[in-house]
């Protein structure tokens, strides 16, 4: 019972040290915000509320990790570390898979910017809500059903493949669609977030959601690969595994194909972009499963972690 206590003691530090290190490093070099201080309590909260609640919070690690290594990108911008692509990957766009106009050649982006409408829109919108609410509701899913061995699979292949994502974002810093189609081929540094064709579902819908996402977008050049079309392809691929009902499956992959389309449709991505993704999300898969699992370490690590959430 005492080293139970002892184990308590040092765990209630070591969450107390972290939580306090994110604040610090968020506070010095991102900029300290009420979500931040909210999300702080909340993770603080379901550690000490009980032996339960903690055993979902370290369930649901790898989401939280994501959340701040995404927004931790502000520390040091991609930007500073290789070129902007800007007109490269659009001309490779047009291209590839650019639209005829009689005229003139026009990438799909431009293509919807010119023909869309009302239905669509709000359809983009709803389909461009689920990108990360599904995969934390797919978590969540099979934590409660018991299922908490490919719970963890599930969601540290999730923080894997945004890695992988945010590693590419370095690699090769691109420009989004909107970019260019509103200020051309130039970089411009302090550009801000744009809601781009989705600023027409906040229209609609008269709440400014999106406007107030992409206000506080972390880097505007991180376009490639698009890690929106990724995360789908993610809950698609175990849900097969888990063999899932049919309809679980069908809804998976209409909002797979919503999310692909709403990525080009609203401007934000070039169909480039979205296969890149989609590579990405296979590779984080086929890496995690096929090579990381397959290492001593890892898998003594994974093994341990399994069984923490499961005990």
């Amino acid at each position: 019972m005492k080293e139970k206590q002892l184990n308590f003691r040092k765990d209630y530090l070591t969450a107390i040290i972290c939580v306090a290190f994110w604040m610090v490093v968020t506070a010095l070099f991102v900029g300290l915000r009420f979500e931040h201080l909210f999300m702080g309590g909340l993770l603080l909260g379901m550690f000490f509320a009980s032996e339960a609640s903690r055993k979902l919070l370290v369930g649901l690690l790898p989401f939280v990790l994501f959340a701040v290594s995404y927004d931790w990108m502000r520390v040091y911008p991609n930007y500073m570390v290789n070129p902007i692509d800007i007109a490269d990957i659009y001309h490779a766009e047009k291209a590839l898979f650019g639209i005829g106009t009689g005229v003139d050649r026009m990438i799909p982006c431009e293509y919807y910017a010119i023909h869309n409408s009302s239905i669509m829109d709000f359809f983009a919108g709803i389909f461009y809500l689920t990108w990360v609410p599904v995969p934390v509701a797919f978590a969540l899913y099979l934590y409660y059903k018991k299922e908490r061995a490919l719970a963890l699979r599930f969601s540290m292949v999730f923080l894997f493949v945004n890695l992988i994502g945010f590693a590419g974002y370095y690699i090769h810093p691109a420009a989004p669609p909107w970019y260019v189609m509103n200020y051309g081929f130039e970089p411009l540094m302090d550009t801000p977030g744009n809601a781009a064709a989705l600023a027409r579902f906040d229209e609609l819908t008269g709440i400014p959601i999106f406007d107030a996402l992409y206000g506080r977008n972390s880097n505007i050049f991180a376009a490639v690969p698009s890690l929106h079309s990724a995360y789908l392809v993610v809950v698609l691929f175990y849900a097969f595994v888990r063999k899932s009902h049919p309809a679980a499956l069908i809804g998976i992959t209409i909002c797979l194909f919503g999310i692909w389309f709403t990525a080009v449709y609203s401007a934000h991505h070039y169909i480039i972009d979205v296969i890149l993704g989609a590579l990405c999300a296979l590779l984080g898969i086929l890496v995690f499963e096929y090579v990381l699992l397959r290492i001593g370490k890892f898998r003594a690590f994974y093994d341990k972690y399994c069984q923490y959430i499961k005990a």
